[in-house]
């Protein structure tokens, strides 16, 4: 076997291996010879066709399967003689040679990467506490979750819920598909287009009032992206929140057994501190992501990239197949993809040399330790446990969080690390 290497580009590399005739001819022979075990054919006993007539009718086949077998037993043996690693799959051609046979297999390799700067890369490492008006702004969150709602014979105002009928019209076609009945809006609560819950402030029930809102650009209907609609909309009822008091009633519904309010908030605080460790946990990796990708810039093989981009379009595939339709129909152009598909292959491929070159290992104690935090929140945290533990591919995902969790480290330990004081809502704002 013959192996010649070309670089096409910084990555790419076209690979030709040519097989000696002698070999190719061995090979059909030991087929042939099976064959003419096995196959039938009119006129003769089994077994007994001749060889002659055997080559003559399986030829091409003998051939093509042969070939096909050479292939795949010749491809990573000339990898590993030419000391190549591929990423992705090759895009495997025969050529036309004359005797023997030759193929060229073309694929991209995957780069050679630099860790020299990291010992340069600059990060804030975030530091938060949980504070006594944190505590409370959560309490009161807490309460703003088990709200009821009482009917007012007065106008709409900021934090009421309003029931309306509405119906839309954009570029002169309905886009409500007629008209929504006794559909139910929080005023403030951001759950409509921007502009729309602000017209229906200083209603009252049975109002009708007509309005003009823009769509936004980036709405996920193309038709209605950036479209300006008229809205019609009669306003049946006007409701106000009824705030819970905190009482041992509300404590104990969040399992605080002896309804204390001291024990409340110290539990409310424990789950808060729990939060933000995990928070700035989370903050600090993605300001290491960010100054990986910044400052050490990869040649990536386009490969990957697609293969990231597919993993991307996945969840929106299988949505569109319960919605019965085509991917191509929800109208997902690749670019929107890319540029996550790209530093997600970046960093991937840097912190798997930085795992290599310093031999990192996954900590089995630092994997318990995820499990059991994981578990705390369960009523049974002992058969999560076991839950991750009874399933390879379960504990897999958890390994590998923990193995990049010590990469991250690693960076944190040679990397210029600036501590920057944050407050709670800034550290859980995009938890």
């Amino acid at each position: 076997m013959q192996v010649s290497v070309e670089k096409t580009s910084e990555l790419s590399r076209k690979m030709t291996v040519s097989i000696p005739d002698a070999v190719v001819q061995e090979k059909m022979e030991t087929r042939f010879k099976k064959l003419a075990r096995e196959v039938k054919v009119d006129g003769f006993r089994p077994g007994k066709v001749p060889a002659s007539m055997v080559k003559k009718l399986y030829a091409d086949r003998v051939r093509n399967e042969v070939t096909g077998d050479l292939i795949q037993s010749t491809y990573f043996e000339a990898l590993q003689q030419q000391d190549l690693n591929p990423a992705g799959h090759p895009h495997i051609q025969p050529t036309e040679k004359a005797e023997g046979f030759e193929y060229i297999a073309e694929f991209e390799v995957y780069p050679e990467i630099v860790l020299d700067s990291v010992s340069e890369l600059k990060v804030d490492r975030p530091f938060a506490t949980v504070e006594q008006a944190d505590v409370d702004n959560m309490i009161e969150k807490l309460r703003q979750q088990k709200k009821t709602w009482n009917t007012v014979e007065r106008a709409s105002q900021d934090a009421d819920r309003v029931t309306i009928h509405f119906s839309g019209v954009a570029d002169g076609e309905n886009f409500t598909d007629g008209k929504v009945e006794n559909y139910q809006v929080e005023i403030g609560g951001k759950q409509m287009i921007p502009g729309f819950e602000d017209e229906l402030k200083g209603l009252v029930a049975g109002a009708s009032k007509t309005f003009s809102v823009t769509f936004p650009e980036q709405y996920n209907s193309e038709k209605l992206a950036g479209k300006v609609a008229e809205f019609e909309i009669e306003l049946v009822k006007v409701e106000e929140p009824v705030l819970p008091v905190v009482d041992a009633e509300f404590i104990k519904a969040y399992g605080v057994e002896d309804g204390e309010a001291a024990s409340f908030r110290s539990d409310v605080r424990a789950n808060m501190e729990r939060e933000l460790n995990q928070g700035l946990k989370n903050k600090l990796k993605n300001a290491v992501m960010d100054a990986l990708y910044e400052n050490i810039v990869i040649a990536m093989p386009n490969a990957l990239i697609d293969q990231e981009i597919q993993a991307l379009m996945k969840p929106y595939a299988e949505r569109a197949k319960n919605m019965r339709l085509k991917l191509e129909d929800l109208n997902l152009p690749r670019d929107a993809f890319e540029g996550q598909a790209k530093r997600r292959v970046a960093l991937g491929l840097i912190l798997g040399e930085i795992i290599q070159k310093n031999d990192i290992k996954v900590d089995a104690d630092k994997v318990r330790a995820v499990i059991d935090d994981m578990a705390k929140s369960y009523e049974r945290p002992e058969d999560v446990v076991n839950w991750y533990y009874a399933d390879k591919a379960r504990l897999n995902d958890v390994q590998q969080m923990v193995l990049e969790d010590q990469a991250v480290a690693w960076i944190v330990s040679q990397a210029k690390i600036t501590d920057v004081t944050v407050g709670f809502d800034d550290v859980m704002e995009k938890q």
